[in-house]
């Protein structure tokens, strides 16, 4: 009777069931403390499996407050025109690009004109009918696709190209306006949150609709090095194209997390094997993505890996110890060398520890400049 009460509160199985919850509430909590949420345990375990993470390069690299920096008018143009009729269409875009647009001709007072049959064509550009005439706000790219005649601003575009400048043409019906050129600040702590994650030896890449010469220009300053951006920087994708390269890379065996703010970037986020969304982003980005990073802090990304792996390293540490209680403990119980009293001290015992070993978590610091704790 004694031997097999021993064996019941033996192999009583708390320490197994208090292994994983514990392990994970400690985590979650730890990663809202700096600032990340996680939606789900399984967006807790997903995170740290990752091998591949891909950036969208507008608002989550770089600030997404782009700034005009330079403009180019064709014949017979005037800059106020062109950015007039510009800021006139793009007045009705939600995207970054354009709101600096519109800001610019606010701070000139430039009057804007009405306009009406506004269509949006996502990673293009705008267009839409002005005074009876067509007009025409995008990359270079889809305004000649689109049949204007941009001859005459070949070398415009290309400097601005060069100096990593975003290039926007205005045409209106086939004749072009001219060339604005925006620069969208890298964001302070880019370049670091890419090394650390680069140091865990994951592969960073970025996605973007820009050409390749300026995607080039924005890596190398937010850390990807000209060797790694020949392979690893995506230029000239459009939104749905986004979700093909997180494609691609799966097929070739990836584990894959997007990193992503816009709207545009919600196919690819749903794509991807793990998805992370800015808090500063849109709520189609937060709603498709289990794991958020309040701020948009950068940084949060190699501490969500760091701190996901750390958890499920922990996790298994919890089972490993209450699967080696069970096995150890209870044949001493059923030989007698348990009495109920020892093996009541002995469950209490082996709960403590895997609490205690997930409580370690509370101490667990990535170090990462100042949002160490």
């Amino acid at each position: 009777m004694l031997r097999s009460i021993a064996v019941l509160i033996i192999a009583c199985p708390c320490a197994m069931g208090l292994a994983t919850p514990t392990a994970v509430m400690v985590g979650t909590s730890q990663a809202a403390l700096r600032g990340i949420l996680f939606k789900s345990g399984a967006a807790l375990e997903a995170v740290g499996k990752v091998t591949h993470v891909l950036l969208d390069k507008t608002g989550t690299i770089t600030r997404g407050e782009p700034e005009l920096q330079a403009l180019h008018t064709a014949a017979g143009k005037s800059e106020e025109d062109l950015l007039r009729m510009a800021a006139s269409v793009e007045v009705h875009s939600e995207h970054p690009l354009g709101a600096a647009i519109v800001r610019a001709a606010e701070a000139r007072g430039i009057q804007l004109e009405a306009a009406e049959d506004i269509l949006n064509l996502p990673g293009s550009g705008i267009s839409a009918r002005i005074q009876g005439g067509r007009m025409l706000v995008g990359t270079p790219d889809f305004l000649e696709r689109e049949g204007v005649d941009l001859s005459g601003l070949e070398t415009a575009v290309q400097e601005m190209r060069q100096s990593a400048l975003t290039v926007v043409a205005v045409g209106r019906d086939d004749a072009a306006i001219g060339v604005m050129g925006l620069a969208d600040g890298i964001k302070p702590e880019a370049a670091g949150a890419i090394l650390a994650l680069k140091k865990m030896n994951l592969d960073v890449g970025m996605i973007t609709g820009d050409n390749l010469g300026t995607a080039l220009a924005i890596a190398r300053q937010a850390g990807l090095e000209p060797d790694d951006a020949g392979e690893h920087v995506f230029a000239d994708v459009l939104p749905g194209g986004k979700a093909d390269v997180v494609r691609s890379r799966q097929s070739e065996g990836a584990v894959v997390a997007m990193v992503g703010d816009g709207i545009n970037d919600a196919p690819a986020l749903a794509q991807a094997d793990t998805r992370i969304a800015l808090g500063t982003g849109t709520a189609v980005a937060l709603a498709a993505a289990p794991v958020s990073l309040l701020g948009g802090d950068l940084r949060g990304i190699p501490e969500a890996i760091a701190l996901s792996r750390r958890t499920m390293r922990t996790i298994r540490q919890n089972l490993f110890w209450a699967l080696f209680y069970n096995v150890l403990l209870i044949p001493a119980a059923a030989f007698g060398i348990l009495t109920p009293m020892m093996a009541a001290a002995a469950m209490a015992a082996s709960s403590l520890i895997v609490v205690s070993n997930s409580l370690r978590l509370r101490r667990w610091s990535m170090q990462f400049g100042e949002r160490g704790v």
